[in-house]
């Protein structure tokens, strides 16, 4: 398949709304969930984005920035995923490992900006003393803007300006090779999770994540919708325990603070 000249520039735009997005951190629509799901929209296969989003996904679950260090781009890693599986007719797994480079080549611009923006904060510190906001919001505007088109530019020559060289690299390899990227791209989402449950997995949670995977794994079924219900009844479920619990202890302590004014209102009594 051939990524026209329209589909690249409409993947460049989506890739700049998705970079303010991730540089802003605003409405978290630069997962790769939902950007390769909008790639394979505009690609005219939302089967492929769907599927080569949630892998990316999982691979990317855990993978968060921590200070002045930055994971791979996750929006690039979900557009070219998508797109290589487009235009190679390569599967998923193999996909999530050829564009890695490509994720890695956007986080060291992105840390470049980080390098070359901090020249700007002595102007800005200034500006903050004499309690004057107009230069920073014109840097903050002019920063937003080069990273945004930067995200453009980049997605759409990696998308429509090197496919070509994209398809022939990828068609030059040996089957040994597509293998071992297919089975990098296979564990690669094993570990984005795992790195995801050392963080967030507490004891009161295991009784979930086991009904999960069983309801996965031993039950013959079609997709994937009966387990996001079973998940949809638990969060309910434990919302609503939640809450009566909450409301339980309000009741005991008003309860017990009525019982303390009664008391101490009687012992006042009887010492008149």
């Amino acid at each position: 398949m051939h990524v026209t000249l329209i589909q690249g520039l409409l993947l460049g735009l989506m890739a700049i709304v998705c970079g303010v997005d991730f540089w802003l951190e605003s409405f978290f629509i630069f997962r790769p969930l939902i950007v390769s799901t909008i790639t394979g929209l505009i690609l005219g296969d939302v089967k492929l984005g769907l599927t080569t989003g949630a892998l990316t996904e999982l691979a990317f679950a855990g993978l968060t920035p921590a200070g002045g260090t930055q994971p791979p781009n996750p929006i690039l890693a979900g557009v070219m995923c998508t797109t290589i599986a487009y235009t190679t007719g390569s599967d998923a797994q193999a996909s999530l490992g050829l564009c890695l480079p490509f994720s890695f080549l956007m986080q060291y611009i992105i840390l470049l900006y980080y390098s070359a923006f901090s020249f700007f904060m002595g102007g800005l510190d200034r500006a903050a003393a004499n309690a004057d906001p107009k230069p920073i919001i014109r840097t903050n505007i002019l920063c937003t803007a080069i990273v945004a088109l930067t995200y453009g530019v980049v997605v759409f020559s990696c998308t429509y300006l090197a496919q070509d060289a994209m398809s022939a690299l990828v068609n030059s390899m040996p089957e040994w090779i597509t293998h071992g990227l297919s089975v990098a791209g296979g564990i690669l989402p094993a570990i984005g999770f795992g790195m995801l449950l050392r963080v967030m997995m507490k004891p009161k949670y295991i009784p979930f994540f086991i009904s999960g995977f069983l309801a996965a794994c031993f039950i013959n079924m079609n997709n994937l919708l009966p387990v996001a219900l079973l998940g949809t009844a638990f969060a309910l479920s434990d919302y609503f325990n939640a809450s009566r619990r909450k409301q339980e202890v309000e009741e005991a302590v008003a309860k017990a603070q009525l019982t303390n004014n009664t008391a101490g209102g009687g012992e006042k009594h009887v010492g008149i």
